[in-house]
């Protein structure tokens, strides 16, 4: 079973943020954490609902974001990876 990210969120998921960070934020009905990478890309993406704690239980998605020598991105690309 593949699930996808919404094209509202995927334009949340776009910017750029704090380098090597959890980001964490409401998308609507969701919450929603973020790593980001040294270069303040989101590159782990957990979307579901947060205990007391703050752990989410849902689902865990992985970015793939490739860029040229240039440093454009090429190949922009975000894998499910299943429930947590």
């Amino acid at each position: 079973m593949t699930q996808k990210i919404g094209p509202q969120l995927l334009k949340q998921l776009t910017k750029r943020y704090e380098p090597n960070h959890l980001v964490r934020f409401k998308f609507g009905r969701y919450d929603v954490a973020t790593k980001t990478d040294e270069e303040g890309y989101p590159r782990l993406l957990y979307l579901g609902t947060a205990n007391e704690e703050g752990t989410i239980k849902g689902d865990h998605f992985s970015r793939r974001l490739v860029k040229d020598e240039h440093g454009a991105v090429v190949k922009d690309h975000w894998d499910y990876k299943g429930k947590v």
